[in-house]
């Protein structure tokens, strides 16, 4: 009897906390909604910066084209068609350009919202980008042959062959012109490098040249898909706010005729002169004030549909794909589960074009129609030879980027310019020394080859931690099996703090770069530091699913507050339901960088329109929903963390920068660190 009566007070108590939470939830989610208008004023801002930089590009008049103009690319790709017998070092100074351009376009893309691009424009973009990486490559092969018409002056005294090395920051060439044709030379190291070839006898005693060209950016993968999935909302609710406006103007000026008509039926007994008057700055004045009333009506609704649009926007970033992607082919590879690292090689032999020679005075060169051509190797046919291994695989020897990280040993795969897609066959006595950063192995055909990694190498991760450092900045900590990165978010900016590999420091090219989120995001991933899921990751992960509304709230009350309160893991978070995020807070005001030693972490479940703090703590024995003592029900994290926060603590949030807010939300977003934890 005793236990059905605490039962009984129990549940009255809940109801009554339940009670109590709804009566106050309109004027808490009422509360909730002005502060989330940071969301929609940052994204304002950074339509004006978009617009801003549109203009500086115009004014500058630097000669070089806005990528974003049809008009302006088509004319650089036209007039830069037209230079010829362009030298290798020209086309390489031409390409740090280029390669602005398409990172430009790139950004474009990716930083512009769904409902903000149209289909014709990310059709003009992607299409700008292909255009200018087809041609880039041609100016190299072009490059390449003019090289290669003068081999025979380059030629080495010893050897008698030419080996040429160019090398900047973005590409590397690497070329042999076979000119001897001695059947005993058939091992093929660059000076100064254990970069090189290992060659069959057929090609020792062939016209041929060999090309490794090691651009540092990847231009064959082909361009992802841009998300186009709001188009069709945003253009809705465009319509539904134009309609609105109208609405309410229609209205406005309704009410306001009515009122001008009962006044002017009130007036007759008044002298006629005195009411034309009146009525004249009546109506002057009315007028004035439905202007206003109109103009305010509208931006509030402008302000809501851009609410609305950055909402949607924000839960496409942590949309899980409802199907896999299609079915790959043997040895094909999965670009959805691999990345791409370290750039592609371009690995080729060549015909040997021929060589210019002096006759009095002058350089005759005779130049073919087709230009360079590509050996094949192996032939189609080999009907002619003696023996089935007289075309062997070619043993090649490569450097991997120096400021990639590999977690493991990387795979080599071969680009299928059939197919369209990377393979893995073809490719065999694979062997890594890291030390070194050096890969070698046999290759049956010459092609672009790659390294990859498991995109997912790093997923789910093992804890992480949102810590305040100061006003509008944070030190975000993800610790994987192989990794821990720091990341800093001030303002609108990020940068890698710090990086450990296996519980040790590791300095990387990123460290002290301050850049935009969706900048940093790409230069971690290009470096292999990828802790950021796509919308297929859960079919290569296994992770901790959360229902993506409440996690895309979670992450967005979570910046709010990310000023004065620090978040972290709770191993609760995976006992829960999907429908609930657990995860540790804290208030920190301090603004040491070195974490505070022992702190004292309150649990807090939240379910997307209810917060409440829990009785259990981390170390507790098992999982428990029941209430903290002496807390209640919130239907935001933000007056759940009122209840027991500092004066100063709750001043902070409110004077947190809309930018700073923004980027700590994408950064969580694109992390997802209640789902994959």
């Amino acid at each position: 009897m005793e236990r059905l009566e605490i039962e009984r007070i129990e549940k009255e108590k809940w109801q009554q906390l339940e009670a109590k939470d709804l009566e106050r939830r309109k004027e808490e989610l009422e509360e909730l909604y002005l502060l989330e208008a940071c969301f929609p004023e940052a994204e304002k801002l950074k339509r004006e910066t978009r617009l801003l930089s549109q203009w500086k590009h115009y004014i500058q008049c630097d000669g070089s084209p806005d990528p974003s103009v049809s008009q302006e690319i088509n004319t650089f790709i036209s007039l830069w068609k037209e230079e010829t017998n362009e030298t290798f070092e020209e086309v390489i100074a031409k390409s740090k350009l280029v390669l602005h351009l398409i990172e430009k376009l790139k950004l474009i893309l990716l930083e512009t919202p769904p409902y903000d691009l149209q289909h014709k424009n990310i059709t003009q973009y992607q299409g700008s980008i292909l255009e200018l990486q087809v041609l880039l490559h041609l100016k190299f092969n072009t490059a390449t042959e003019i090289l290669l018409r003068e081999a025979s002056t380059l030629a080495d005294l010893d050897s008698g062959n030419m080996e040429k090395i160019i090398q900047d920051e973005n590409v590397i060439l690497y070329l042999w012109a076979n000119l001897k044709k001695n059947p005993r030379y058939r091992n093929v190291r660059f000076s100064e490098t254990q970069i090189g070839f290992e060659i069959p006898r057929i090609l020792a005693t062939s016209g041929i040249a060999l090309r490794l060209l090691h651009t540092h950016y990847d231009h064959v993968t082909p361009l992802r898909s841009v998300p186009t999935l709001l188009q069709e909302h945003a253009s809705t609710a465009t319509h539904f706010v134009k309609d609105e406006v109208k609405k309410v103007e229609a209205e406005i000026s309704k009410e306001f005729h009515e009122e001008y008509k009962q006044r002017k039926n009130e007036s007759n007994l008044v002298h006629e002169e005195e009411i034309k008057v009146e009525e004249q700055v009546d109506i002057e004045g009315q007028t004035s004030s439905v202007q206003e009333e109109s103009e305010a009506t509208k931006y509030e609704l402008e302000m809501k549909l851009l609410s609305e649009t950055v909402s949607a926007a924000q839960l496409l970033l942590i949309k899980n794909a409802p199907e896999r992607p299609y079915f790959f082919g043997d040895n094909e590879v999965d670009m959805c589960q691999f990345t791409t690292l370290g750039g592609v090689y371009h690995l080729d032999i060549l015909e040997l074009p021929p060589q210019c020679r002096p006759m009095k005075g002058w350089m005759i060169m005779e130049i073919l129609k087709d230009g360079l051509q590509k050996y094949i190797y192996p032939p189609g046919t080999t009907e002619d030879l003696e023996s089935e291994n007289a075309f062997p695989p070619i043993d090649v020897m490569l450097q991997v980027h120096e400021n990639v990280i590999f977690f493991e040993n990387p795979m080599v795969a071969r680009w299928d310019a059939e197919g369209k897609h990377w393979k893995t066959d073809g490719i065999s006595n694979v062997s890594y020394t890291s030390g070194k950063r050096l890969i070698t192995f046999s290759l049956e055909t010459f092609g672009p080859v790659t390294l990859i990694q498991d995109t997912h190498i790093n997923m789910p991760y093992q804890s992480w931690e949102l810590r305040p450092l100061d006003v509008n900045k944070v030190l975000l900590t993800v610790t994987t099996v192989f990794t821990e990165i720091q990341i800093q978010i001030k303002e609108d900016l990020c940068m890698l703090a710090s990086l450990k590999l296996n519980n040790k420091n590791h300095s990387s090219i990123l460290e002290g770069k301050w850049m935009a989120p969706v900048s940093f995001i790409i230069a971690l991933k290009d470096i292999g530091l990828n802790i950021f899921p796509t919308e297929h990751s859960h079919f290569y992960v296994v992770i901790n699913y959360k229902i993506p509304v409440v996690e895309m709230k979670a992450y967005r009350q979570m910046a709010l507050l990310s000023s004065a309160f620090a978040f972290g893991w709770s191993r609760w978070n995976i006992q829960c339901d999907s429908k609930n995020v657990i995860f540790k807070v804290r208030e920190h005001l301090t603004k040491e960088e070195e974490p505070v030693q022992n702190p004292t972490w309150a649990l807090f479940m939240f379910g997307g329109d209810r917060a409440q703090r829990l009785k259990i703590d981390e170390y507790s024995e098992a999982f428990s929903d029941a209430l903290k003592e002496e807390t209640e029900f919130h239907s935001t994290l933000y007056h759940m963390v009122k209840d027991f926060a500092s004066k100063e603590a709750m001043d902070k949030i409110r004077s947190s920068h809309c930018q700073f807010i923004d980027s700590v939300c994408h950064m969580l977003l694109s992390i997802r660190l209640l789902s994959f934890s």
